[in-house]
């Protein structure tokens, strides 16, 4: 990784059509009032998830899904369920238990009879997954046969069931959540699911002044009705001036060096971290990084991706994609210190000069 951390790459126009860079600034900066927008409606109900919401959102604006995990009673399904009442798009929830069979999440074809002439002829019913947002709460409690049957819908956004393929809601997001701690009766996502997910992000416990506020509303019985802000239209505009926002070269470079360099056969590993990091992540978490920084970017109100939101969002796209070793976990080391040390390595070495001949 060579090139300085606050690198701004030189702007240019991303708008196809766009007359000026006037029009261009409007967008940003009419996409940036949305996005404050809705931290403002969720902060009527939720309380110091700021970064939560921001990493929700820039899975959203990327079209990927996402993984909420965290311990019992922090609000991961509320932010949810609130986050697409902000959205004018369908919601469903779906409960994952040991006994969930695939047809309770894809749907399936039913035989039904015409009273009238007797005839009888089969009719495809739709299950909860077509829809705009789609929770899948606590994932992890249901076998890999039924967790399986979201793979096609999340990768391709169809279903094919008997020989016909049915589109999904275009936007589609599928927004899991999962329990850290429990561990009888969970069925862990395989490694090729998990890759699935543009990022795995985890809800800590609040501070003590977010706790004590959560406390007083509770004590006040506050509630507040959500206004929507954000109907499918705006959402799909959102997505799409994403995707052009300018990437420079250097931009593009720390995240395929930063995603290599948890691969210990690329041999670019620090010698200390080697003994840690059995797996590290493929091309999809390169890809993942740059759509990630580039929304991060909209979200801060620029048009250009720099190398620190790469930085930024290196945790959550790459901790459910990096694999540590036994001797990680008993010396400590989650892949989270794994990523910061790397991180901490990348940027020493891309402020530090090159030697002189």
């Amino acid at each position: 990784m060579t090139s300085p951390i606050n690198h701004r790459p030189s702007t240019q126009t991303v708008l196809d059509g766009a007359s000026s860079d006037d029009a261009l600034a409007r967008a940003v900066a009419d996409h940036r009032a949305t996005y404050q927008q809705i931290c403002d409606e969720l902060a009527k109900s939720i309380v110091g998830m700021e970064d939560v919401i921001e990493q929700l959102m820039i899975a959203i604006l990327c079209r990927g899904h996402c993984i909420l995990q965290g311990m019992p009673g922090l609000a991961k399904t509320l932010l949810i369920s609130q986050l697409a009442q902000l959205m004018e798009m369908s919601f469903s929830r779906i409960q994952f238990t040991p006994d969930l069979m695939p047809a309770d999440i894809t749907g399936g074809e039913v035989l039904e009879e015409d009273r009238t002439t007797g005839k009888r002829a089969f009719r495809f019913v739709k299950g909860p997954v077509f829809s705009h947002f789609l929770l899948a709460d606590e994932i992890n409690r249901t076998p890999p046969k039924s967790q399986s049957a979201l793979l096609e819908a999340m990768e391709e956004r169809q279903l094919s069931i008997a020989g016909t393929t049915h589109r999904l809601p275009d936007p589609f997001f599928v927004l899991a959540t999962q329990n850290p701690v429990e561990v009888e009766g969970t069925y862990p996502l395989p490694e090729a699911q998990l890759d699935r997910f543009l990022l795995k992000i985890h809800v800590n416990y609040p501070s003590r002044d977010a706790e004590l506020e959560i406390c007083r509303r509770a004590a006040r019985r506050d509630s507040h009705k959500l206004r929507p802000v954000l109907t499918a239209e705006k959402l799909l505009a959102m997505q799409d001036l994403t995707r052009r926002v300018v990437v420079g070269e250097q931009v593009f470079a720390a995240a395929v060096d930063l995603v290599r360099m948890t691969r210990p056969e690329e041999g670019l590993l620090p010698a200390s971290l080697q003994p840690y990091i059995q797996y590290g992540g493929g091309p999809r978490a390169s890809l993942a990084l740059v759509s990630a920084a580039r929304a991060r970017a909209l979200l801060q109100g620029r048009h250009h991706a720099t190398t620190k939101d790469v930085l930024s969002v290196a945790k959550p796209v790459l901790r459910h994609r990096i694999i540590p070793t036994f001797n990680a976990e008993s010396d400590g080391f989650d892949a989270d210190v794994l990523i910061e040390k790397l991180i901490s390595h990348a940027t020493k070495k891309a402020v530090t000069p090159p030697p002189k001949a």
